[in-house]
């Protein structure tokens, strides 16, 4: 059975090689990372046949800053550099991909479509899922045609601060991290406080996934986000530690139809100023 909203978003493995074979225009992006917790290398030096390789942690963001958090947005020019390296081009569908539950591919897919890619596709269940599925990898890297593509940012949803106080007055403000760091406590010395926006609704990143990495089926994402209010009735926002789990709840959510602006520096900019409120506890207030 097919779902075309959720294929807006996400592709599987095998609808993905179906495009390719069918002759589709399709650019592959494989997101590379190291886990910045465990030191993880998730990148084996196998990539889907033809993908052209990224990097999460400098292609999709800017430099940590005191002022703009941990993973501010890129610069719409160097985006737009990079995306004329990769050969990117509005007329293709991009699908991106990594190899740890889509954590930092959504990040790519939010960052492009910020950019005004109109089809941007996240390969759902990553490189695990493609490999399960049995599909062509190699380990030779893609050298892609350069392209004279022009963005310009601004094309997803997102707010600052003062707004977040506002959706979660009247909207719903989702809290993606984990419960751990949602509940929060005492902080070390010299560390930023820790605990949650006032009025946000803790919202787990990885309860979008299965134990095998893909995005859960839609039924059970409308049900875990309409218990918290994100059932397409009121203005929805999501924030996480710095702008990486986030933009996978952003992406959960889209994939059963509900528009979520994203805090792009979420708590790590949030507690850059002193005098925002800080809750502590396992409720939102």
């Amino acid at each position: 059975m097919t779902d075309p909203i959720r294929e807006r978003v996400l592709l599987t493995p095998q609808q993905l090689q179906a495009m390719r074979l069918a002759g589709r225009d399709i650019t592959i992006l494989a997101v590379h990372s190291v886990n910045p917790y465990t030191g993880q290398d998730y990148f084996t030096g196998k990539r889907i046949e033809g993908a052209i390789d990224t990097q999460a942690y400098s292609d999709f963001q800017s430099p940590a800053s005191p002022t703009e958090g941990q993973r501010p947005l890129p610069r719409i020019e160097d985006v737009e550099a990079k995306a004329r390296a990769w050969g990117l081009r509005h007329d293709s569908t991009i699908v991106v991909y990594d190899a740890d539950r889509s954590m930092t591919a959504a990040r790519a897919w939010w960052v492009l479509r910020w950019a005004g890619l109109a089809d941007v596709r996240v390969l759902d269940g990553g490189f695990p899922a493609w490999l399960a599925a049995g599909l062509p990898v190699s380990d030779a890297a893609t050298q892609p045609t350069p392209s004279t593509i022009t963005l310009k940012g601004g094309h997803m949803p997102q707010f600052g601060p003062d707004e977040a106080l506002e959706l979660a007055r009247h909207g719903v403000l989702l809290d993606a991290r984990i419960r751990p760091n949602y509940i929060g406590g005492l902080a070390a010395p010299g560390q930023p406080p820790r605990g949650h926006i006032p009025g946000a609704r803790s919202a787990p990143a990885p309860d979008n996934v299965t134990d095998y990495g893909n995005f859960t089926e839609s039924d059970t994402l409308r049900a875990m986000y309409g218990v918290l209010g994100a059932d397409g009735t009121k203005p929805v926002g999501v924030y996480c530690g710095a702008g990486m789990s986030a933009a996978h709840s952003v992406l959960a959510l889209a994939a059963i139809g509900i528009e979520a602006a994203m805090y792009p520096g979420s708590w790590s900019h949030w507690v850059t100023d002193p005098n925002r409120p800080v809750v502590t506890g396992a409720m939102p207030e």
